[in-house]
């Protein structure tokens, strides 16, 4: 009963945390899965078995506040789903001896990315309102859906990102149609799963706390963005997620680190970790400062006007 409740829990914070950045959920769920001892293929698919409930749940809040563009969802959605379903049967075709360094290699390299991304970079802007090409987006998700599937997470670090740093979508819209079209990708993904690996290594009762938790947190995603900056979340969730699988890779057969090592490296991993968010909350107040700054300027000029308007 405990690791259900601490299960929901942590789709609870997933959802949370996906629903604000447009990622996240799979990546984090199946870093906990992993580290607790889950077959990768059956991880994976416990994840993306509950992400057709949070996904839904997610797109239709999305919906609701304006967020989704589904000419971008149908353009990268369908492509992402194909990728998915190719990445789960390639994953359930590798013996669990390979599969978990392999996932946990995929998740390192997009836990570090994640941490970088909105450390040094914030959510890019600009280019607002120009089109988003098929041939941009179609390719894309069949990467991003691929990986996702192999990693146990991956559409939104691929998908958001990519698209973000086009600035043609305002962030919100970006965030909203990953989540949406990420419906399609989940579906796919556990179809290629029940194909490779059949149901009776999936734990349903798993896949129901963390369906329950993503379903709870999808509704008010939309309200913790405006309470918790992006890029202070983004540094935050991509330290956890580079500490979680440094350990399960420095543990495994394949390199099978002395305890002496494994310190050092999570003393290291915790330092740079906590000078990333540091780094981020510093940028974010100087982002603010400058804004209030640029508003005040503003306004003063408009009274300025104003008042010239009014003497002449």
């Amino acid at each position: 009963m405990r690791a259900l409740i601490l299960l929901g829990l942590v789709g609870l914070a997933a959802q949370l945390v996906d629903g604000s950045l447009g990622m996240a959920y799979g990546v984090t769920s199946t870093t906990l899965l992993l580290a607790i001892g889950t077959n990768a293929a059956a991880a994976s698919a416990t994840v993306h078995l509950a992400e057709i409930g949070t996904t839904l749940a997610s797109g239709i809040s999305h919906w609701r506040f304006g967020n989704v563009d589904w000419k971008v969802v149908a353009k990268i959605g369908i492509p992402g789903a194909v990728g998915a379903f190719a990445g789960a049967t390639f994953l359930s075709s590798l013996s669990t001896e390979i599969a978990a360094p392999v996932m946990s290699i995929i998740l390192l390299s997009l836990g570090v990315y994640i941490l970088i991304r909105f450390t040094a970079f914030g959510l890019p802007r600009g280019n607002l309102g120009k089109p988003l090409r098929r041939r941009f987006l179609a390719p894309l998700g069949l990467v991003a859906g691929f990986v996702d599937a192999t990693g146990g997470g991956g559409w939104g670090p691929v998908g958001t990102p990519a698209i973000l740093a086009s600035g043609r979508l305002a962030p919100r819209k970006v965030i909203g149609s990953i989540d949406a079209s990420e419906f399609l990708v989940a579906i796919a993904a556990s179809i290629g799963f029940f194909v490779g690996i059949g149901s009776e290594n999936i734990n349903f009762a798993w896949v129901g706390v963390l369906l329950l938790g993503g379903v709870i947190a999808a509704p008010i995603a939309a309200w913790l963005v405006r309470h918790i900056p992006p890029r202070i979340l983004g540094s935050a969730v991509g330290g956890v997620i580079v500490l979680t699988n440094v350990r399960t890779l420095l543990r495994s057969d394949w390199i099978d680190a002395s305890g002496g090592v494994q310190t050092v490296a999570y003393i290291a991993i915790a330092i740079v970790w906590a000078g990333a968010i540091a780094y981020s909350v510093r940028e974010y107040r100087r982002d603010k400062a400058n804004e209030s700054v640029e508003a005040v300027e503003q306004e003063l000029r408009a009274r300025s006007g104003e008042e010239e308007t009014a003497s002449a």
